[in-house]
Formats: structure tokens, C-alpha cells, sequence
């Protein structure tokens, strides 16, 4: 039986949902993380098929270059401004969600940590989880 996975920002202006299981789910210790979390960390699950993820409700977004030289967009709320996904110029049919943004954060099962070389000692995250300096190899 599938799982559902079902969540948006905090106002519930946008939406999301999807019966696909994602295909990555990590803690990224990347700058762009860490300014937009304003914390330590992003916390993410990554899904294959952006066009299995229904997204109800419109996001705005803003661009930037990532770490490892790719552009990646942010979706964010135009009304409370909580970050809800994540899409990247060099996998356009993939999307990642906030881990908190679940209405049940408890389906998150953090498997990484990305850009632990961009961590700090303050943000401690699970030792038992496997962890990278940058990204992982595909």
C-alpha cells in the first residue's frame, strides 16, 4: 500500500501531495540552507517525478547558484513565506519538499547528511547517519 504524503506552508495557501515515495531524503548543511532555515540545516525529501507531486495553491520563487554550480529554485509562500519545496535546473523533473512542511513531519527518515563541510559545530544531527562533504555520487 502506497504511502501518502500530504503538507504546504503554514497559512494553507499552498498545497502539496503525492502517493510516489521519495528517492532521497537527507539534511543539508549548505549555506543556502542554512540562510533560508535560518538554522544549521535544511532537512528534505527528494522525489523523482516533479509531475507526481500535485502542487495546489501558487508558490513564489527565487533562484540561486547552488554549491555545486547549478541553479536550484526555492518555492516559498507569497503569504506566510514558509518555505514548501525545492526544484534544480540540472534534474527539472525532480523536486524536493521541506521535511517540516509534512503534516506529518514523522514520515521524514533523514538516510544523509549533504555538505557536512559547511556545518557547524552547533548543528548537531544524527552520528549514525551517513554523511558527505558535498553531494553524494548519482
Amino acid at each position: 500500500m502506497a504511502k501518502f504524503y500530504t503538507g504546504g506552508c503554514a497559512c494553507g495557501a499552498l498545497r502539496y501531495q503525492t502517493s510516489s515515495d521519495p528517492i532521497f531524503e537527507n539534511h543539508c548543511q549548505c549555506r543556502d540552507c542554512q540562510r533560508r532555515s535560518g538554522t544549521g540545516h535544511g532537512s528534505y525529501l527528494s522525489f523523482p517525478q516533479r509531475a507526481e507531486v500535485r502542487i495546489i495553491g501558487k508558490a513564489s520563487e527565487w533562484s540561486v547558484t547552488a554549491d555545486s554550480g547549478s541553479e536550484k529554485a526555492y518555492a516559498f509562500c507569497p503569504t506566510c513565506g514558509t518555505p514548501v519545496y525545492v526544484t534544480f535546473a540540472a534534474m527539472p523533473e525532480a523536486i524536493a519538499i521541506h521535511a517540516a512542511s509534512l503534516d506529518d513531519p514523522d514520515q521524514f527518515n533523514p538516510q544523509a547528511l549533504t555538505y557536512s563541510i559547511r556545518g557547524h559545530t552547533w548543528d548537531t544531527t544524527d552520528p549514525s547517519l551517513q554523511t558527505f562533504e558535498r553531494l553524494p555520487p548519482g
